[in-house]
């Protein structure tokens, strides 16, 4: 069993006991937590809740609503929904705060709470860590019965969040219903086989090959949309006459695309081509994290705007975007964030600004790919036993290639020409995460194999 407390939220494995996995003890805690925080810091005791199609889901909603209620704070249920869709009822419900009920990626086994402020934005490291306090120390106080919060459901926020796609000032729904695009779609048995039919339609797609939309949380194969996990849908888009393939995580956050012969446009990409699109129409600048291709920097400044890089996490680049008044932004991991329309990672967003890019570009999706620098990402990791120092570990590899580009907000950053390499410590466990980007997969595995042989050999030193 497993239970991760962090500051954007706690997340774990079901069943076990209290402290060692996501129990209904450990869910009322730190709902508790969560409540009085956004009681004591909005003043607004009305919080939106919604959840993604996980078994554990409406166990966990049940629990965490009657803990809110039993603060006195009023509960806007938005059941089966998004992450984004209950990113956009947040300021629409003119609410405290938002919880979303969801483990992302994470196997059905899993699940979590995701934390909103007032604007419908993931909560900062600050605001986290007095949440985590509060729920260590029980700092909570419920409401007397005459006080009791309420409870009222809203069933049509994935509608309107759709309308919402729609009316977007990049969105030219004509011009994807001219295309007359034949889709396959993967939406893993969550709510993304709710949302997805919705809006391809509305987007005037007819022509929909549905896999795995049946909302149950049972996972066909693992969630996280990684080419190794995609083989039911390039296995169908081989064997049909499609143009292109979407596919989306549990909780409709992340967005990957896939070519009409089968093979993936590259989650990285997702990314690079929306932004690509949206810079063409709106001149600007742009950010994703630190571990993200260097073909979003090469298509930025082709376009005349500035790429910079956050450190890893959503809220990390949310803030970078907001300092630099980023016109697009997101994760490599095909999280789009158009501040347009809101500032969090939204599939639906990215599938209408994607298909109008695609519709504008009159040529198939393997030919729009074609169009972007080819980067290959190799991803690593190596274990250290818990008493090496990583900090120590990381700054002498800092000193070590002192002559190269380094960028140390969030680990190290070493750059070489158009190749890079990260290096991250985990926060939970004590591995170092080593990403390397080149040109070719070969140099890129080259790259992180070299890096790894620095780090063993300053930890045998030490």
């Amino acid at each position: 069993m497993a239970l991760i407390k962090s500051i954007s939220g706690i997340r774990g494995t079901i069943g076990g006991k209290p402290g060692e996995g996501l129990t209904p003890l450990d869910v009322v805690k730190f709902s508790a937590a969560y409540g009085s925080w956004v009681i004591q810091n909005t003043n607004n005791p009305k919080i939106v809740i919604g959840r993604d199609a996980r078994i554990s889901g409406e166990m966990v909603s049940k629990l965490v609503s009657a803990t809110l209620q039993g603060l006195g704070i009023d509960v806007i249920d938005l059941g089966l929904s998004t992450t984004p869709t209950v990113e956009l009822a947040v300021p629409l419900e003119k609410a405290g705060g938002g919880i979303i009920l969801t483990a992302s990626h994470n196997p059905m086994q899993w699940n979590a709470l995701k934390l909103l402020n007032d604007k419908g934005e993931f909560i900062s490291d600050a605001e986290g860590k007095d949440i985590l306090v509060k729920a260590d120390q029980d700092d909570y106080h419920f409401a007397e019965v005459k006080k009791l919060g309420s409870y009222t459901t809203i069933d049509d926020y994935i509608d309107r969040h759709v309308e919402h796609v729609l009316g977007l000032r990049l969105v030219d729904v004509e011009a994807i219903k001219a295309r007359n695009f034949k889709v396959v779609i993967d939406c893993v048995n969550s709510t993304g086989g709710i949302a997805l039919p919705k809006l391809l339609r509305a987007l005037g797609v007819e022509h929909i090959e549905e896999m795995f939309c049946t909302p149950d949380g049972h996972f066909p194969h693992n969630p996280e949309p990684l080419p190794e996990n995609l083989r039911d849908i390039s296995e169908k888009l081989k064997k049909g006459k499609f143009d292109l393939g979407i596919v989306v995580d549990p909780d409709v956050d992340r967005l990957c695309f896939m070519n009409e012969d089968g093979s993936p446009f590259g989650e990285e990409y997702t990314l690079v081509a929306v932004a690509d699109y949206v810079l063409s129409q709106t001149p600007g600048n742009t950010v994703s994290n630190l571990s993200s291709t260097r073909a979003l920097r090469d298509v930025t400044e082709k376009r005349g705007g500035v790429y910079q890089a956050a450190a890893v996490g959503e809220v990390n680049v949310v803030n970078k975007m907001k300092e630099t008044n980023a016109v697009i932004g997101g994760e490599g991991n095909g999280g789009v964030i158009y501040p347009e329309s809101h500032y969090g990672r939204d599939a639906l967003v990215g599938i209408g600004l994607f298909l109008t890019h695609l519709a504008k570009f009159g040529k198939s999706i393997s030919r729009l790919r074609a169009t972007y620098p080819g980067y290959h990402i190799s991803k690593n990791k190596i274990e250290l036993t818990p008493e090496i120092d990583v900090d120590a570990v990381l700054e002498a590899i800092k000193k070590k290639y002192s002559k190269q580009p380094i960028n140390d907000i969030d680990g190290v950053k070493i750059e070489f020409d158009k190749e890079w390499v990260h290096l991250r410590k985990s926060n939970t466990e004590p591995i170092i995460r080593i990403y390397s980007e080149s040109e070719s997969q070969a140099t890129a595995e080259h790259l992180a194999k070299k890096i790894m042989q620095d780090i063993k050999e300053v930890v045998t030193a030490s």
